[in-house]
């Protein structure tokens, strides 16, 4: 005997944004001295950008990763002219008038986008953060080519077109080994900008699981996005032992009840199709597997459910977080949450 009920309310993203104060407090103990720029990139992690940065801001963090520019002028209208905000994906000259007019520091990793920036410069100098290729080839300019890369900089700086605030990098976080070479390619970067007569004074090399690992890697700044969040590394520490909670869980209601399989109102916009029979969901019964994720509906092994239950798939209140996920299909904790789509609806808690 099967049962159905029209017009349920839809899935939900629900984020509790005091999880996400107390994670932030948890980085700020962490990495001190060091800032924690908190990294916002696809909608923050698909949380939600405005009310991410609005309650970020409320507990104290100044330093915002936008990656590209589109999102760094939509943070400058949040919070407004006193946060600064870091974009490093330029693309073309309309991108550099928007950060420019924005007030953006701008991440820059080549040459030739150095001089475009400075060349978008419209009467003060844009802010600029140089970017080393510490052996990632995620962008960055190449240790042969750093000190002519720099002398320029040292020059467009001297004709007012730009102000050098940072060096940067990413690494790899592949191994101790291969980490502790990239750091030292960009000591050696950062000492060859001083020489030639820049002063940086931020200094950023490292992601989420270096910046709690490894001290000597947070020099002036840190920054941090997934763990903000709660989202915790492949294969890494465990959110116990990092002190950090994922504030989003993504919940569903039941659709259709059988003998055999009871329906939620989720799909492809929730969960990837690689979590079918490979993730359980909690029910008040305990735990059920799912058998099969649709275009539009998630099956689960039956339980005594009823129409309009709400269930809870993954995050901070289900049964599983996305890494937990992750973990057993092959894939990162983050993409999980990202592969939310924005229109499942969010509700926001408290």
């Amino acid at each position: 005997m099967s049962q159905y009920r029209e017009q349920l309310a839809p899935a939900e993203l629900v984020v509790d944004l005091d999880a996400f104060a107390a994670n932030l407090a948890t980085i700020r103990e962490r990495v001190a001295p060091a800032d924690h720029m908190l990294v916002v990139k696809d909608d923050a992690y698909a949380h939600g950008l405005a009310p991410i940065v609005t309650r970020a801001w409320q507990e104290g963090v100044r330093w915002i990763g936008a990656l590209d520019v589109a999102t760094g002028v939509r943070v400058r209208e949040l919070l407004g002219a006193d946060a600064r905000i870091f974009a490093w994906m330029l693309q073309g000259a309309a991108d550099i008038a928007d950060a420019v007019a924005a007030d953006l520091d701008c991440g820059i990793g080549t040459e030739a986008l150095l001089e475009d920036v400075a060349a978008g410069s419209v009467g003060t100098p844009v802010t600029v953060h140089l970017k080393i290729d510490t052996g990632l080839h995620r962008n960055g300019v190449r240790p042969e080519r750093w000190r002519a890369f720099v002398e320029r900089a040292h020059a467009l700086e001297a004709a007012g077109a730009i102000h050098v605030r940072g060096i940067w990098s990413h690494i790899a976080e592949t191994s101790d080994a291969s980490d502790d070479e990239a750091r030292a390619i960009f000591d050696w970067a950062v000492g060859e900008a001083r020489a030639v007569g820049l002063t940086p004074t931020r200094m950023h090399l490292a992601a989420s699981a270096a910046s709690f690992a490894r001290p000597d890697y947070r020099y002036d700044m840190v920054r941090i996005g997934a763990f903000a969040y709660g989202i915790r590394s492949t294969d890494g520490p465990s959110d116990a032992e990092l002190g950090i909670t994922p504030i989003a869980t993504l919940e569903a209601t039941v659709r259709h009840v059988s003998d055999d399989a009871v329906v939620i109102d989720a799909g492809w916009n929730g969960l990837m199709t690689l979590a079918e029979t490979n993730t359980a969901v909690q029910t008040p019964a305990g735990s059920r597997q799912i058998m099969s994720i649709k275009a539009d509906v998630v099956t689960c092994e039956p339980w005594p459910a009823q129409p309009g239950d709400r269930v809870a798939l993954f995050g901070g209140s289900a049964l599983e977080s996305a890494t937990d996920i992750a973990e057993r299909i092959g894939t990162i904790g983050e993409e999980i949450v990202l592969r939310v789509s924005p229109e499942i609806p969010r509700k926001y808690l408290p």
